[in-house]
């Protein structure tokens, strides 16, 4: 039987340190702050601002939410950016993707302040990342270093296929792996021969989008699979990018979807944001 990589019990572990650390602090009257901004009404964008106010609430940190409609105009949207920029209540900022799609992802990016920046979107937070140089991770691959990290999962040395490229996941992903002295290959879209360049991995991220994508066949035994998809199916289920039932009994560890890399990403973004809160006030 493989290792279940919980991500629920692990996330909890690292808020506990979160909190931990934020307790010296709270006698100076000062509290870590993050505004998140949803635009339009899409479900599972909901649901992630709704879990972010909770985490935020249970640590004790400030949170504003700002929901605004899809007709929204991006000057509107990058004049609130702007305000929250110069708001010193809040360390971190967060916009919600996706956009409705006459919003510009990158142009609304760029105009977060890079300090107040806990998503590490920023082309500043990302130069950082591919300099080397300390600073806020992108919360996804974050949470999954987090979680092999937990768990003792070996990355130094090891072959790991990340499928898919995308600036939000695959990227940065690929990036921290490589950090981790791990031998990287991205699969994207144009890859060919997919399967048997994933068949030759010791660690397998899936990020693609394609629900159950990633079947037995394409992983070696014993590799590590860690799943950040999340599709619902037409019958309202949710699953991941890997076929869970088939891929599972070849596999050494795997993440569930849900309860695997998605409560680490949220962790991991109150980690960035007390991070900030210390960096932006000086405690």
């Amino acid at each position: 039987m493989p290792v279940l990589l919980n991500g629920n019990a692990t996330s909890k572990v690292v808020l506990e340190q979160t909190a931990k650390d934020f307790e010296p602090h709270k006698s100076s009257g000062l509290k870590p702050g993050l505004a998140v901004v949803l635009v339009g009404d899409d479900p599972a964008s909901i649901v992630y601002v709704g879990r972010k106010k909770k985490a935020c609430e249970s640590l004790g940190f400030y949170s504003e939410e700002h929901r605004l409609p899809k007709d929204t105009s991006e000057e509107e949207l990058l004049g609130l950016v702007q305000n929250l920029n110069a708001n010193k209540k809040i360390n971190g900022i967060l916009v919600q993707l996706p956009l409705p799609r006459h919003l510009n992802s990158q142009r609304v990016i760029e105009a977060i302040d890079s300090k107040k920046d806990v998503d590490g979107m920023h082309p500043f937070s990302l130069g950082k990342l591919v300099a080397g140089l300390s600073g806020p991770r992108s919360c996804t691959p974050a949470g999954v270093m987090a979680l092999l990290d937990h768990y003792k999962i070996t990355i130094e040395g090891k072959r790991a296929v990340v499928i898919g490229r995308s600036i939000m996941v695959g990227k940065p992903m690929a990036l921290l792996l490589l950090e981790a002295n791990a031998t990287v290959t991205v699969c994207h879209s144009r890859t060919q021969n997919i399967g048997h360049v994933i068949r030759e991995a010791d660690l397998v991220v899936a990020a693609i989008g394609k629900p159950k994508f990633v079947k037995a066949e394409m992983i070696k035994d014993g590799a590590v699979v860690v799943d950040v998809g999340i599709n619902r199916t037409a019958d309202g289920k949710l699953v991941g990018d890997v076929d869970f039932e088939s891929v599972s009994p070849k596999t050494s560890a795997i993440t569930p979807v849900p309860g695997g890399v998605g409560p680490m990403t949220i962790a991991l973004l109150m980690r960035n944001t007390f991070d900030a809160f210390l960096q932006q006030t000086h405690l």
